[in-house]
């Protein structure tokens, strides 16, 4: 029930009630529904405009922002799977596929080797997740050098897979003369008696004796570089380059069955023992040059003799005595 309002009649010393018309009771509800408005819109802009309360846009982004970090969250779990897959493939290309294929490891600083200088990544700075988003940036950064550099050694281990049976079938291995047709492994790599001259020389091959026209094998497979005698004190002979740095030179031929740019096969028919050039005897003299450096042979008799066999060779060739060139 509404109350009624009174005012004081001074004259007649009474209290009148105050009637309002219909007019006036509809312009005070309008007033206060106007002014309700106004102050209520007011209210809600500031409050907007505080933390107090999110629009509606402010709540989707929320949201977003919300879904934003946990898939952050979620990549640095599949990183930490991705870095610990990549830090296994590159334990084993340094200690078992590049030590098998004989190429240097990769060093760790150079692996794992981040980026210096200027800040990349300061233009993901100042946002609310800008620590979490930095570090995945950088870890995504960091891991894709890392693959780079190991798919390259990937590369290098399959070059280096392919030349490897190329350069195990070329190496110089096997005894150039059978050993069913040698007299004897008449002198070995060292120092021995020079027989023209009889002083105490450098000898830098292996000579193998046997009946002039004895069949002479390649040792490796490779490319005639030299089928001539025009070589100083060698007479007849024959030079292979095996490729790898390495070439095999064999002297004194009596006769030469291939001719220079040929391409022969590990075990192929060169040549036939002779006397030819500075020789006292029919012979084989036979040398291994490595990256320009004369070698010893004997190192090299892995494909064609017993143990026993290779056992005996190694000490006739040990002994200083003349040689047969």
């Amino acid at each position: 029930m509404s109350k009624n309002k009174y005012y004081f009649d001074s004259e007649n010393l009474e209290f009148v009630p105050i009637k309002r018309t219909f007019a006036q009771r509809i312009y005070g509800l309008s007033l206060f529904l106007i002014s309700s408005v106004i102050i209520g819109s007011f209210i809600t802009i500031i409050l907007l405009n505080t933390d107090f309360i999110d629009t509606p846009k402010e709540l989707v982004q929320a949201r977003e922002i919300d879904n934003y970090d946990l898939q952050l969250r979620v990549l640095n779990k599949k990183l930490d799977q991705v870095e610990s897959t990549l830090a296994n493939i590159e334990k084993r290309d340094n200690s078992l596929y590049r030590v098998y294929f004989e190429a240097s490891p990769i060093p760790e600083e150079q692996r794992k080797a981040g980026f210096g200088g200027v800040n990349r990544y300061d233009y993901l700075e100042g946002y609310e997740s800008s620590d979490l988003i930095v570090n995945t940036s950088e870890r995504v950064d960091i891991l894709t050098k890392e693959l780079v550099i190991q798919s390259k050694s990937l590369d290098e281990i399959e070059l280096l897979a392919k030349n490897k049976e190329s350069l195990l079938t070329s190496i110089p291995t096997i005894q150039p003369v059978n050993t069913k047709d040698l007299k004897r492994m008449a002198s070995g790599y060292g120092y021995r008696i020079d027989p023209f001259t009889k002083r105490r020389t450098m000898h830098w091959g292996m000579d193998f004796s046997a009946k002039t026209g004895t069949p002479i094998y390649a040792t490796g497979d490779g490319k005639i570089s030299r089928a001539d005698n025009r070589a100083i004190g060698f007479g007849n002979h024959v030079r292979i380059d095996h490729g790898f740095g390495y070439t095999s030179i064999y002297a004194h031929m009596s006769k030469i069955a291939v001719r220079r740019g040929n391409k022969v096969k590990r075990g192929d028919l060169i040549g036939y023992i002779g006397n030819t050039g500075r020789s006292v005897a029919p012979h084989l003299h036979y040398e291994i040059v490595k990256d320009g450096r004369k070698i010893n042979p004997i190192n090299f008799y892995t494909g064609s003799l017993s143990p026993i066999e290779f056992e005996e060779l190694v000490n006739q060739a040990s002994q200083e005595n003349q040689s047969l060139d």
